[in-house]
């Protein structure tokens, strides 16, 4: 080590006069054109890239898949069908609550009016037969709703294969899906009603009677029954009734004349289809006496509401709800002097 020092201080001692040998300097002027040129390239490069146009992210979606649920009921397999949302103006059409307090209650469940509604029907497979309670809107509408043929296809049944459809009651929202194109949508189904909303709505004499907007509830229900009823596969009924085993009507008068219940029951299980007892779950479980602009008669609606929320909360029947958020089931739990909807817990079928 010794013998080399004195060939670094030559070196070293001009480097600290300042004057570096020539080799230093040409390595220096070789690294500074080299360090130039690759700045020179990276510059190019740079520019070039700035000139390619710039591609967006995905482009959103904006879908939903198409909706159905199953559970099962006993030996029962029920199927929670979408037919799709409405925005509704609630906050015009709810009455027997005051503002300040539907107000409360939006706020309370983070929603702000309109409110999207939820429009869903239920299918029962009994295992021999299958069984759809309520059709949907169809085109009655407008393009956010008349979903359900998607959802029922994409559950894995076609039209054809619906023996039976019960309707709760003959509004638009419930029947407009019985139609596709004029004709029957499930050409193989009979369909079921109360005869006071028969009566009611398939009544020319009464549509003839009805005043400006009200005309179209007639003009609805005899679109959408009327293919039925040419073929001879409408069939009224009157009041409770057996419809087949495990599926009962039950009345509940006063949404529209002959609003109906549908109880579903098999190996000790329950669920009743309450149609539309109830349309802004918001309000209405916590405060059961709000009303509708909707209902036939009010006073009537509410009493049933009442009476049916009581039972269901007191026995554990699973409720099937046509405007609660889908897929529109769950239970009820007494909470003061209204109720809290319990949805069901997410599972798959096994």
């Amino acid at each position: 080590m010794s013998a080399d020092v004195p060939l670094r201080q030559p070196f070293l001692a001009r480097l600290a006069k300042g004057s570096p040998p020539a080799f230093v300097m040409t390595s220096l002027r070789k690294t500074t054109m080299s360090s130039l040129l690759r700045l020179a390239a990276l510059a190019a490069s740079l520019f070039a890239f700035a000139l390619v146009p710039a591609h967006a992210a995905a482009p959103r979606v904006k879908t939903q898949a198409p909706g159905f649920y199953r559970v099962m009921l006993g030996d029962f397999e029920i199927t929670a069908l979408s037919d799709g949302t409405v925005a509704l103006p609630m906050g015009k059409l709810m009455t027997n609550v005051q503002p300040a307090e539907f107000d409360r209650l939006l706020k309370r469940a983070f929603l702000a009016d309109p409110i999207s509604t939820s429009v869903n029907a239920f299918l029962v497979n009994t295992g021999s037969k299958l069984v759809l309670i309520d059709a949907g809107a169809g085109n009655f509408f407008g393009p956010t709703l008349g979903n359900l043929l998607t959802s029922l296809k994409a559950a894995g049944y076609q039209p054809e294969q619906v023996d039976e459809i019960y309707i709760t009651h003959l509004h638009g929202d419930h029947i407009g899906g019985l139609i596709a194109n004029g004709a029957p949508a499930f050409p193989n189904a009979v369909v079921r009603a109360d005869k006071r909303d028969l009566d009611e709505w398939m009544s020319t004499a009464k549509m003839d009677a009805a005043q400006g907007d009200a005309k179209q509830a007639y003009q609805g229900a005899m679109a959408a029954l009327g293919p039925y009823q040419t073929k001879g596969r409408l069939q009224p009924f009157d009041g409770a009734t057996q419809l087949m085993p495990g599926i009962r009507a039950l009345p509940a008068y006063g949404h529209t004349p002959g609003h109906t219940l549908y109880a579903v029951e098999s190996k000790g299980k329950k669920m009743v289809v309450i149609g539309d007892l109830m349309h802004v779950a918001a309000v209405q479980f916590p405060n059961p006496a709000a009303t509708i602009s909707f209902d036939s008669d009010s006073p009537k609606a509410k009493g049933q509401r009442a009476k049916v929320f009581a039972e269901v909360a007191k026995d554990g029947s699973l409720l099937a709800i046509a405007h609660v958020s889908f897929p529109g089931l769950g239970h009820l739990r007494k909470d003061g002097a209204g109720y809290t909807f319990v949805p069901v817990n997410y599972d798959v079928i096994r």
